[in-house]
């Protein structure tokens, strides 16, 4: 018979060992939460990188619709018309009639219009102060000739006095109004003694000092005297004339296009309209570089946190070597290690994501309220950015996790 034999026992099996989720993030915040100060000063870079580009964004978006409101109110609300008979007619006086505002103003939306140009003195003309007064102190000052319309449609800010009006430009008054910094050069302090500059020989009395003006800003550098005043004077105008209109708001396209006809319908080509560039070329514009540069400086300040994420977990790596040594020779594997360090990382960037999100939308909110504009934040800015923040820590721990996974249980355990 045959002997009976025993049936070898097959060796133990010996499970892989696991690591659950619910694992990983448990160690890796228990390893976040070991040393709290190095891990916020590692956190440090990405709350500063995701913080600017929050806060960049979003100031971006704000200062942007500020100076789309801004632009909308002045600057597309503005026509310019120049003349320019003589290069039809060489023999042509001036193109604009004698009641161009008139005809301008009966357009829909116009709400004011001027014709002004400046007045060509001789050499030996300049602007004083008084009929005695000699040297170079006014030589530089330039005499422009405009009627009331002008100043209305500039918006002037008055600080004593008063601006041109109608009756000045009918009766061919001798009247000026200066801007602030003139009157200073002419030794013009108040108005309450009637004071008088002198045109070479002709005397003008100051009328108005103004401050400030929403439009026509040169106007500050000049000494504006009724148009048919400097008419009577010194003639038509050498040079060209110029006319300003102000318009209502969304009125200018539709203005620019009637006004050379409301002037002369026979000589349409005797004026150019200038109308206001398109307000969505210039909002994209600026908003374009804008964020281009902005955007730059926020990828800078994300660069420098994974960097610095990425030194503070190599340093991590390397003293902790024996508990790495440790948790290989347990029966952890090398996925294990490089899951919990991606995993201390990825929790260091993400809290700095959050934090930095936090302060880049309280920055927003504070200067908008300080400058009291009305807060403009994408609130997809506001989801992206903790996914930003954790992607820098992951990419940041790459390295130093690849690292951990290398170490031998048995070189770690010698040291």
């Amino acid at each position: 018979m045959r002997a009976l034999t025993r049936p070898r026992r097959r060796p133990p099996v010996v499970r892989p060992s696991r690591m659950a989720l619910r694992d990983l993030l448990a160690e890796a915040m228990a390893g976040v939460l070991q040393r709290p100060a190095r891990s916020a000063l590692t956190s440090l870079g990405t709350v500063l990188g995701v913080g600017t580009f929050v806060a960049i964004l979003g100031l971006t978006s704000t200062a942007s619709s500020q100076i789309d409101e801004r632009f909308d109110a002045l600057t597309a609300t503005e026509i310019a018309v120049e003349d320019i008979a003589r290069q039809s007619n060489p023999f042509a006086d001036l193109g604009f009639p004698e009641d161009a505002e008139e005809r301008v103003q009966r357009l829909n939306g116009v709400q004011h219009a001027g014709v002004h140009w400046p007045v060509n003195l001789d050499a030996d003309e300049q602007v004083r102060s008084s009929p005695v007064t000699a040297g170079t102190a006014g030589r530089s000052i330039p005499v422009l000739a405009a009627s009331s319309g002008v100043l209305a449609a500039a918006e002037p800010t008055v600080v004593e006095g008063r601006s041109l009006n109608t009756w000045h430009d009918r009766t061919r008054q001798r009247v000026a109004v200066v801007g602030l910094g003139i009157a200073s050069r002419l030794g013009i302090t108040t108005l309450e003694t009637h004071p008088a500059l002198f045109i070479g020989d002709e005397a003008f009395t100051v009328v108005g000092i103004v401050e400030a003006v929403e439009r026509k800003p040169d106007l500050l550098l000049s000494v504006i005297i009724p148009r048919s005043t400097a008419y009577q004077l010194w003639g038509p105008p050498k040079g060209a004339a110029s006319m300003l209109i102000s318009t209502r708001l969304g009125a200018a396209p539709q203005a620019a296009g009637e006004v050379a006809t409301a002037l002369d319908p026979a000589h349409v080509e005797y004026f150019k309209v200038i109308p206001p560039p398109d307000p969505r070329a210039l909002r994209d514009d600026v908003s374009g570089d804008l964020d281009q540069l902005f955007l730059l400086l926020a990828a800078i300040c994300l660069f420098i946190g994974t960097i610095g994420i990425a030194n503070t977990t190599l340093v991590a790596v390397l003293e902790r070597t024996g508990e790495i040594g440790l948790r290989r020779a347990l029966g952890a594997r090398g996925r294990h290690i490089t899951s919990q360090f991606l995993a201390e990382s990825g929790v260091l960037g993400t809290l700095g994501g959050l934090v930095g999100t936090s302060l880049g939308t309280v920055t927003v909110v504070a200067v908008a309220m300080v400058r009291e504009w009305t807060p403009v934040l994408d609130p997809m800015v506001v989801a992206i950015a903790p996914v930003i923040g954790l992607a820098t820590g992951i990419a940041a721990g790459l390295y130093p996790a690849w690292r951990a996974s290398r170490i031998q249980p048995v070189e770690a355990l010698r040291r």
